[in-house]
């Protein structure tokens, strides 16, 4: 053991590991309850503000270096104006509980932390531990899978965050026909985290050339999709396998994008709940269609009608919904741009918008207003131009690094779909691990793009 951990860098790759790990397997029991919230203080909180403490004592010289480059200073503006616009909530609109508003401020920046150890640590001991670190992730969705099982057929506990009292760490079952969410604290979160990892495991089925590197990477894929049937999130699917798509288009395994779409639409398949609320939103809509059509079809014939009937009123026609479509456009959505109108440039604060949104980008705006919104646009801006540069020089990567990349590329763009109707960036169990390895993806670019 002592060996183990003889050199800094050790210590750093294990606590790397151990993000991956605890993560997105710990259940989110509280530790420190927070008064008048259900934001509570997790064990997650201590082990991400050590490891912080520990690239901080380790790259304290490195540090401003790292703040010259326009990707990590447009996150210290984003901070920054989610500070300013922290005070603006408590002191000029009054939109927030103070203490439950600078909570939700230092979570965001917690969630940037795991980007920033990322970075660091690639760029000062290159990319080698990169396939260690894959491996972690590939156990953690293995653990998932088990635990989801687990859950559905064994009556293993589920511990979710999404009201006051499950907060409390309530252990709850799962029942016949509701969505599985495994280790994580909703199916969402559990959803939009295979939408990014999955992708990696199908580029580096295509990529290793070990039979039970190949096998072990099989068995992960199919048990993170079975995991996101039984999600029954309908556009973390679309998302996924759009992600998917464009990970084998970069790769150039044309032929693989056709087996991977046969496999992943087949598991889906078996997934009675994902049939059937695709069938539901099919069903809505064509209903609505023609209850339309049938309106317009009865006011266009002139029909002679009886002198006593003129008064009547006519028979509403019948009005189907899609539950989760109908609150997004007639709760979530409007609450937020409700929240932006209050304060257009900075936003109503951290917490101020305190259920679902449903739609990251419209809570930005409501929450941070247009400076927080463009700034967090111009992080993710300064990402996708790595992106755009390095896939004109993919030849400079083999194996596994190129694996990475262009399945890094791929969840992201997948993500952003999901960004749009779910609010997956507030998520810590997901926050934290897509910043994390975004910024080892950084780290291993710059490392091409300027070696």
């Amino acid at each position: 053991m002592q060996k183990l951990f003889a050199r800094p860098k050790d210590i750093l790759k294990y606590g790397i590991a151990a993000i991956l790990i605890v993560i997105p397997l710990y259940p989110k029991f509280p530790f420190l309850k927070i008064p008048g919230t259900y934001v509570s203080v997790r064990i997650e909180d201590f082990l991400i503000f050590a490891l912080a403490l520990l690239f901080f004592v380790f790259f304290f010289k490195e540090l401003p270096q790292l703040l010259k480059n326009r990707m990590e200073s447009s996150i210290l503006v984003f901070i920054l104006i989610g500070f300013v616009s922290l005070l603006s909530a408590i002191l000029v609109t009054k939109t927030v509980t103070p203490s439950i508003a600078v909570l939700h401020w230092l979570r965001r920046i917690e969630y940037f932390v795991p980007m920033g150890i990322g970075i660091l640590y690639f760029k000062r001991y290159g990319t080698r531990d990169l396939e260690f670190f894959l491996k972690v992730l590939m156990i953690t969705v293995a653990v998932s899978f088990v635990y989801g099982f687990g859950q559905m057929h064994y009556s293993w506990p589920v511990i979710i965050t999404q009201n006051n009292e499950y907060a409390k760490g309530i252990a709850l079952r799962w029942v016949a026909g509701s969505q599985l969410n495994s280790t994580f604290a909703g199916h969402y979160d559990l959803a939009t985290f295979l939408v990014f990892s999955l992708p990696i495991f199908i580029s580096l089925f295509f990529v290793v050339k070990g039979l039970w590197s190949r096998i072990s990477l099989a068995v992960v894929t199919l048990s993170g999709l079975w995991l996101l049937a039984n999600t029954a999130s309908r556009i973390s699917i679309v998302s996924y396998l759009l992600a998917a798509v464009i990970s084998l288009l970069l790769l150039k395994k044309y032929r693989a994008i056709i087996l991977t779409l046969a496999v992943s639409l087949m598991v889906f398949s078996l997934t009675g709940s994902v049939i059937d609320r695709y069938s539901q939103v099919v069903t809505v809509y064509y209903q609505r269609i023609v209850s339309k059509f049938k309106v317009k079809a009865a006011d266009t014939v002139g029909l002679p009608q009886r002198r006593e009937n003129i008064n009547s009123q006519p028979t509403p026609a019948p009005v189907f919904e899609d539950r989760s479509t109908s609150i997004r456009l007639n709760v979530e959505w409007p609450r937020a741009l409700r929240a932006f109108r209050k304060n257009p440039l900075l936003g109503t604060g951290y917490s101020s918008i305190t259920l679902a949104t449903d739609n990251d980008f419209l809570r930005l705006l409501g929450e941070v207003g247009i400076l927080g919104f463009l700034t967090f646009i111009l992080i993710f801006s300064n990402i996708f131009n790595l992106a755009k540069r390095i896939i004109s020089k993919l030849a400079l990567l083999k194996g596994v690094e190129l694996a990475f990349v262009v399945s890094f590329i791929g969840g992201l763009i997948g993500i952003f779909v999901n960004a749009l109707f779910i609010d997956i960036f507030e998520a810590s169990k997901f926050a934290i691990i897509f910043f994390l390895i975004t910024g080892l993806f950084v780290s291993q670019v710059r490392s091409k793009l300027y070696e």
